[in-house]
């Protein structure tokens, strides 16, 4: 342990280099600022004709799902290929803990792999944090997202898409809306929107789906949709997690549309040249109307893309992080004995 361990938060080194990646919640924005601009730099090895850079060339990067998610667990896995990793995807959900085996049996024999890398996908929030506090010291850990709590490459990708789209985040006024009782994507945009300067970061749903203390986010709640998208240059749309609901939070999924659904006519309200985002997958004439899903202003496939190179930022900069942490361990044990 060195004389900081007790001081450093858990995602970073001594040297505020990022170690693991679980949340975006206090990782400051200079931090958040280069993970864009690494994967920026990431977007046009997508484009060349053998997608591949040696980053991590000789690493293991296994990919843990305890929960299901075709769409992340893809982009991880391509990300990792293209950083040059040797890949492994284990589906636990319908393994080990489906039989009975503890999160910690399960970390340990993952271990036991010598794999470098987890990147993680669990229905419980704050799984991957209790992955990265018992996992040894060597490996990095991701958070692929946990129950209610986080998302946080999501959350990047999404600041990427707005980045590159609208550019700077400080004169943007940018609206969430559905589900954001049950979304860690919610909380992780929130979070990343206000550490990058966002001004006006809205909120918009039903008051069942809304939880409660959301002003800590800096954010301003609306039940009006029509109110909510006027004059807004983003609009992120959330799936409705009927999975995570419990009791009659909804009238029914009609009643939802009429009154949250992103239509073109309400579409209209936003500026002229807003974006319309979503994490997905969508659920067409429940969320959003399919004209506009795929209209002129939807950057949802647009999303896709730009996650494979956040992904392969955050796993090459993690790794990086972990190889200096280990450096740096090792010339404090060296001058302990010298």
């Amino acid at each position: 342990m060195t004389p900081t361990d007790a001081k450093r938060p858990l995602q970073l080194n001594d040297n505020g280099q990022l170690r693991h990646f679980l949340s975006l919640d206090g990782l400051p924005r200079a931090l958040l600022t280069e993970i864009l601009d690494t994967a920026d730099s990431f977007l046009e090895v997508g484009a060349r004709a053998v997608k591949k850079v040696p980053l991590l060339r000789g690493k293991t990067v296994c990919n843990v799902f305890f929960e299901n998610s075709t769409r992340t667990r893809t982009t991880f896995e391509l990300a990792a290929k293209r950083l040059s990793a040797d890949v492994i995807t284990l589906n636990v959900s319908t393994s080990s803990t489906s039989k009975g085996e503890t999160l910690t049996d399960t970390l340990r024999n993952l271990e036991a792999m010598a794999a470098d890398m987890f990147v993680v996908r669990h229905a419980d929030s704050g799984a991957a944090h209790f992955i990265a506090e018992h996992v040894c010291p060597d490996v990095a850990v991701i958070n692929g997202g946990d129950g209610r709590h986080a998302h946080p490459t999501q959350g990047m990708l999404d600041m990427l898409t707005i980045r590159r789209h609208k550019g700077a985040f400080e004169k943007l006024s940018v609206a969430i809306v559905g589900d954001i009782l049950h979304s860690r994507v919610a909380r992780s945009n929130m979070l990343a929107l206000k550490t990058l300067g966002c001004p006006d970061i809205r909120v918009i749903g039903p008051k069942t789906l809304l939880p409660v203390g959301l002003e800590q986010y800096g954010v301003s709640v609306y039940h009006d949709m029509n109110e909510g998208l006027r004059d807004v240059d983003v609009v992120i749309m959330l799936r409705l997690q009927r999975e995570r609901m419990q009791g009659g939070l909804l009238p029914s999924e009609g009643e939802f549309y009429r009154l949250y659904g992103l239509t073109t006519q309400r579409m209209a309200l936003a500026k002229p040249d807003a974006i319309v985002m979503h994490p997905g997958p969508i659920n067409r004439g429940v969320e959003i109307e399919s004209a506009v899903a795929d209209g002129a202003q939807s950057v949802i496939l647009n999303q896709v893309t730009y996650g494979i190179a956040i992904r392969m930022a955050v796993l090459s900069m993690a790794m990086s992080g972990q190889t200096a942490q280990r450096q740096l361990e090792q010339e404090y044990i060296a001058e302990e004995q010298n």
